[in-house]
C-alpha cells in the first residue's frame, strides 16, 4: 500500500488532538479558541511527550487559507449600511479606543527597548478586542439582552473594520522605507480608492450574477461560488499590492447585501470552522514556554495595559459618545482582552519578516491570561462605578454624564447646505473612482490587445481606445455633473434666496472642470494636439454628454439597478417580515429596548398561548411581534399560540430582559439522550391465547393503547399484507397481532397476554 503524505498525518493528528481538547473546553464553558490553541502548543515541537507535526509548511499555508475564510466570514457578518445607521456614537467610541490601545501598546515596547517595529505591531494587537470572547462572555453570564452589550457590539463590528485597514497600513509600513506622514496618507488614499471601486463594482455585478444563476444554486453550488469569489478577490487584493485577507473581507462585505447573504453564511460556516480551527492551532504551534519564562515581566506588563487601559480608555471612548458614566464603564471593562486578531496580526508581521519571533508566543500568553479573566472584568465594572459614585463630587459625577461629543446639533443634523455638500462629494467621489477605473482598464489591457491585433496603425488604435475609453466613462461623467442638481436642497436653496444662486451654479462648474479634466486626460494621452485644442474638444464632448437623452437614460438605469441591488437584502427582510421596527430607535435613548429572542425546539414554551404564558406578570416584558418562517405576527393578543422557531421581539428593561432569556433558556425539556436507548420502537408478533384477557374484546376495549401504551398495526390472516382491525371486531383465541411499543411496554404486554 502506498505511504501516506505527511499533510493527511499531521491533519489526522491535529484533528484529533483538536477535537479532544475541544470537548474538554466546551465541558469546562471556556472559548474554544483557547482550545485550539492549547491543541496546537500540545502537537508542536515544544511538547516532547506527545506526537508532533511533520509537515509544518503544509499546514502553515492551510492556516492562511484559514485567515482568509476567516475574514471573509468576517465581512459576511458586516454591512457598509448598518456602519453609516450607526452614527457618530460608535465611531468616536471606536477611534478613542484603538488611538489610546494603540499608544499605550507602542510605550510598553518602547519601555522593554523593543524595536520599532515590533512597537507598532504590538500597538495594533492591542488596540482590537477580541469579537468572538466577548460574545462568549455575554452569553455565559446572561447579559446579552442588555443595552450596554449591544454597544459593544457596535464599537466591535468598526473595530473589525478598522483592524483590516490597520493590517494593509502595517504592511505598507512595514514594506516601505520609514512610516512618515505621506506614506500613510498614501496608503490611506490606496485603500479608499480600491474600497469604493470594489464595492462599488461588485454590488452591480454580483447580485447579477447570482440573481440569474438562482435557480441553479443549490447548497454545493453556491458554496463553490461563493468561496471561488473569495478566493478571487484574494488573488486580485494581492495583485494589487493589499493582503489576500483584505480582499476575503471586500468580497465578503459585498455577499453580505445580496439577497443570498443567509444562505452564503449557513454553508461557509463548517468550511470556516474547520480552516479557522487549523490557524489557531497553528498559532498554538508556535507558542514556546521558554520564550514565556524569559518574557515574563513583559507578559505581565502587557496584561496589566490591557485591563487597566481599557478600562480607563474604553471608558473614555465611550463617554465622548455619549453614554452615561455607568454605561460606559461597563462596556469599557467588557473589551479588556484580546484574540483572534492579535492573532492574524502577528501573522502578518511574521510572514513579512518585520516583526521578533518572540512577541508571538508572548501575545498568546496574553491573550489567554486576559481571556479568563474578561468575565471578572465584566463584572467589577458596576463595583468600580459604585465606589467613583461614592468617592468623587456628585457635580463631578453629573458632568461625567453629560460628556458627549457624537451629538451634532440640531441645526447642523438640518443644514441642507452641508447635506447637499456632502451628497454632492460621495457622488463625485464615486464616479471619479469608477472613470479612473475605466481608464486604468482601457490602457492597461485593452490599447496593448489592439495594438498586437492592428500593427502599424498607431492612430487608428489610439483613435479606437480614446473613443470608447469616453463612451463608457460618459454615464459615469454625466451623473457627476448633473445628479442633484434637481434635488430637494438644491432647489428649495435656489428658491430661498437670490445669494444661493451664485454658489450653487460654482458646484456645477466645478463638477464641469472635473468631468472636462477625465475627458481632457485622455485625450492628452492618446494623441499629440496642443493642449488648447483638447480642452476645447473635452469641453465640447462634456456639453454633448450633458444634453444627450441616451447617457441619461443609461446613468439613470445603472443607477436604479446599483439601488436596487444595495437594497435587495433590505427589501427581502420587508417581504419575510425580518426587518426591525422603525419605532426601535426611539427606545434606546431609554431605559427599556428591544431585544430578540429565539424559541428553541424543545422549549415548554411551545404550544401555550401569550396568556398562559403570562410574560408580562413573570418577567415585566411585552411581546411586540412574532417572527414565523417569513410571516411577522404584528401586536399579539394574548390567544397567540407560540410555537418552536418563533423569534419573539420583546420590549423591556435590561434586567427584565435578562429574567426572559434565562427564563426562556430554563424551561425546556430534560435531556434523554443519556437512556435515549430504551425509547426504541420495536415491532413484535403477539399470538393471542385462550388465558388472553384480549379475547372478546374490541380494540378500544382492550386498552393497549391507553393501558400498555402499545399500537396495534394489523392483523396476520395469511394474506400478503396485513389486515386493518376494525374498531368493532372482537378479538379471537388464535389471533395474531402485529404491535408496535418500546420494549418494556412490550414486554408487559407479552406478560398479560398469556
Amino acid at each position: 500500500m502506498a505511504e501516506l503524505p505527511a499533510l493527511v498525518k499531521d491533519l489526522a493528528l491535529i484533528l484529533i488532538v483538536a477535537g479532544t481538547v475541544t470537548l474538554i473546553f466546551k465541558k469546562l464553558r471556556q472559548p474554544l479558541v483557547l482550545g485550539y490553541i492549547v491543541a496546537g502548543f500540545l502537537v508542536s515541537p515544544q511538547m516532547p511527550y506527545t506526537m508532533s507535526v511533520v509537515d509544518h509548511v503544509d499546514v502553515d499555508t492551510w492556516a492562511n487559507i484559514g485567515v482568509i475564510f476567516l475574514l471573509f466570514s468576517l465581512g459576511l457578518d458586516f454591512s457598509f449600511k448598518k456602519i453609516i445607521k450607526m452614527g457618530a456614537a460608535p465611531v468616536i467610541a471606536a477611534v478613542t479606543i484603538i488611538f489610546c490601545m494603540m499608544m499605550s501598546g507602542v510605550t510598553v515596547g518602547k519601555l522593554f527597548g523593543w524595536s520599532q517595529m515590533d512597537c507598532l505591531f504590538l500597538g495594533g494587537m492591542l488596540a482590537m478586542s477580541s469579537t468572538t470572547i466577548i460574545y462568549k462572555a455575554f452569553d455565559d453570564i446572561g447579559l446579552g439582552q442588555q443595552r450596554f452589550a449591544g454597544l459593544v457590539m457596535s464599537v466591535l463590528i468598526l473595530e473589525d473594520v478598522l483592524a483590516i485597514v490597520m493590517m494593509v497600513m502595517l504592511s505598507a509600513i512595514a514594506q516601505g522605507s520609514s512610516p512618515d506622514g505621506g506614506q500613510m496618507l498614501e496608503s490611506v488614499a490606496r485603500i479608499g480608492f480600491f474600497l469604493v471601486l470594489w464595492f462599488v463594482v461588485g454590488i452591480f455585478l454580483i447580485p447579477l450574477l447570482l440573481r440569474h444563476c438562482r435557480k441553479l444554486m443549490n447548497a454545493e453550488t453556491l458554496l463553490v461560488v461563493s468561496l471561488g469569489l473569495c478566493c478571487l478577490m484574494a488573488v486580485v487584493s494581492t495583485e494589487v499590492g493589499f493582503s489576500s485577507a483584505f480582499g476575503a473581507f471586500v468580497m465578503g462585505s459585498i455577499l453580505a447585501e445580496t439577497v443570498e447573504a443567509d444562505r452564503i453564511v449557513k454553508v461557509v460556516e463548517p468550511v470556516k470552522n474547520l480552516f479557522g480551527a487549523i490557524f489557531f492551532i497553528s498559532v498554538g504551534m508556535l507558542v514556546e514556554p521558554r520564550v514565556i519564562v524569559d518574557y515574563a515581566w513583559p507578559i505581565v506588563a502587557i496584561v496589566l495595559t490591557i485591563l487597566v487601559g481599557q478600562a480607563v480608555f474604553g471608558s473614555l471612548g465611550y463617554l465622548l459618545s455619549g453614554q452615561t458614566l455607568k454605561t460606559a464603564m461597563r462596556c469599557g471593562f467588557s473589551m479588556a482582552q484580546i484574540g483572534e486578531f492579535a492573532f492574524i496580526i502577528a501573522s502578518l508581521g511574521l510572514s513579512l519578516g518585520v516583526i521578533s519571533r518572540f512577541l508571538y508566543p508572548v501575545v498568546v500568553a496574553v491573550s489567554v491570561i486576559t481571556t479568563f479573566l474578561t468575565p471578572y472584568m465584566i463584572r467589577l465594572a458596576t463595583p468600580c462605578y459604585a465606589l467613583l459614585e461614592r468617592r468623587l463630587p456628585r457635580r463631578v459625577v453629573s458632568a461625567l454624564n453629560h460628556i458627549t461629543l457624537g451629538h451634532p446639533s440640531a441645526a447642523a443634523a438640518t443644514s441642507r447646505w452641508r447635506s447637499l455638500l456632502r451628497q454632492l462629494l460621495v457622488n463625485t467621489v464615486v464616479y471619479a473612482i469608477l472613470s479612473t477605473a475605466v481608464i486604468v482598464v482601457m490602457f492597461s489591457f485593452f490599447l496593448p490587445l489592439v495594438a498586437r491585433l492592428l500593427p502599424g496603425h498607431d492612430w487608428a488604435v489610439r483613435l479606437l481606445c480614446g473613443l470608447l475609453t469616453i463612451v463608457l466613462m460618459g454615464p459615469f461623467l454625466r451623473a457627476m455633473v448633473m445628479k442633484k442638481n434637481h434635488s430637494e436642497e438644491f432647489k428649495t436653496l435656489w428658491s430661498e434666496s437670490r445669494l444661493n444662486h451664485l454658489p450653487l451654479i460654482f458646484t456645477i462648474v466645478v463638477r464641469i472642470v472635473i468631468a472636462s479634466g477625465f475627458v481632457f486626460y485622455v485625450c492628452y494621452s492618446l494623441s499629440r494636439f496642443a493642449p488648447a485644442l483638447l480642452l476645447s474638444v473635452a469641453l465640447c464632448l462634456v456639453a454633448v454628454m450633458i444634453y444627450s437623452r441616451r447617457l441619461k437614460s443609461s446613468s439613470i438605469r445603472l443607477e436604479r439597478m446599483f439601488i436596487q441591488n444595495l437594497r435587495s437584502r433590505d427589501i427581502q427582510a420587508q417581504v419575510e417580515g425580518r426587518k426591525r421596527p422603525l419605532y426601535e430607535g426611539h427606545l434606546l435613548d431609554r431605559d427599556i429596548h428591544m431585544a430578540e429572542l429565539d424559541v428553541p425546539a424543545s422549549s415548554l414554551w411551545a404550544g401555550k398561548t401569550l396568556r398562559e404564558l403570562a410574560l408580562r406578570s413573570r418577567f415585566g416584558v411585552d411581546v411586540s411581534s412574532i417572527l414565523r418562517a417569513g410571516h411577522r405576527v404584528n401586536i399579539p393578543d394574548g390567544d397567540t399560540v407560540v410555537f418552536p422557531g418563533d423569534r419573539l421581539q420583546a420590549i423591556g428593561g435590561d434586567d427584565q430582559l435578562s429574567r426572559l432569556a434565562d427564563g426562556l433558556k430554563a424551561e425546556v425539556y430534560s435531556d434523554d439522550a443519556a437512556d435515549i436507548e430504551s425509547h426504541e420502537m420495536r415491532l413484535r408478533q403477539i399470538v393471542l391465547t385462550g388465558r388472553s384477557p384480549f379475547v372478546g374484546k374490541t380494540l378500544s376495549e382492550s386498552g393497549i393503547r391507553e393501558v400498555y401504551g402499545c399500537m396495534v398495526v394489523g392483523l396476520e390472516e395469511g394474506r400478503e399484507t396485513l389486515s386493518r382491525v376494525s374498531p368493532t371486531r372482537r378479538f379471537a383465541k388464535g389471533d395474531i397481532l402485529w404491535v408496535v411499543g418500546e420494549e418494556p411496554d412490550l414486554e408487559t404486554l407479552e406478560a398479560v397476554k398469556k
